[in-house]
């Protein structure tokens, strides 16, 4: 099981934890929303929870909780600018389903 970031994506998280001035890595999780029944979770991670696995990509942590790994496992988050736009961009091959706006998906 791994998930892993593109090296775009981890200069990204490594220049943000270091204006942060704190932070071990970067956490990755599922919850339950949207119209599709999953969202991804994205947030800084301060310290190591008992059920998290770590994963280390481009030399930045990634922090993933046991009952999410199931549904990350695999994937790969990019981070990217399209247009004006610019952000995370999960790839993950377990997603079955995605609703229309992108914010959920289902595996």
């Amino acid at each position: 099981m791994a998930v892993t970031l593109t090296a775009q994506a981890a200069r990204h998280v490594a220049t943000f934890l270091q204006k942060r001035g704190k932070g071990l890595g970067l956490r990755l999780g599922v919850r339950t929303s949207g119209c599709s029944g999953m969202a991804y979770k994205l947030e800084f991670a301060d310290a190591a929870e008992g059920d998290d696995e770590v994963f280390e990509s481009h030399g930045v942590k990634v922090f993933v909780d046991a009952k999410s790994l199931p549904y990350l496992d695999g994937a790969e988050l990019d981070y990217g600018r399209e247009g004006l736009n610019e952000g995370f961009k999960f790839n993950n091959p377990n997603i079955k389903n995605q609703c229309g706006c992108g914010e959920s998906f289902s595996v």
